[in-house]
């Protein structure tokens, strides 16, 4: 299992981090998305119908979905606090996959946990 350094690590090995104010909208449920996102310093909020269902910290990846098939996102993120994120398109997660594949099964497995917690709330 990655440690949540060598998470970062992964990423800041790709294009430079974006800046997220407080309140700021990454990404909306529905929208189309073509990367996925790493947390390298604050919280990103994942809200789905308007609600909070996971709060996401450094060292950890969201918005996944979007690399392995799923067109639309299926929540909404929105940065708690200022956050600085890292992120990988297609071509730079197959490479990062290539490169540490262990990378491929954290994201596998975070994912799976994630759609776990989701269809938990939704179904409530």
């Amino acid at each position: 299992m990655l440690e949540p350094i060598q998470t970062i690590t992964i990423f800041q090995k790709q294009l430079g981090p974006v800046i997220f104010s407080p309140g700021q909208i990454i990404f909306e449920e529905g929208q189309l998305g073509d990367c996925m996102y790493g947390v390298v310093e604050g919280e990103v909020e994942l809200k789905v119908n308007g609600r909070i269902v996971e709060t996401i910290k450094a060292g950890n990846v969201f918005g996944t979905g979007v690399l392995i098939g799923i067109k639309n996102r299926t929540y909404t993120a929105i940065a708690k606090i200022e956050c600085k994120l890292a992120y990988l398109d297609q071509a730079r997660f197959l490479f990062a996959v290539q490169e540490t594949p262990v990378f491929a099964i954290e994201v596998i497995r975070n994912y799976s946990e994630r759609l776990t917690r989701l269809r938990q709330e939704l179904l409530g």
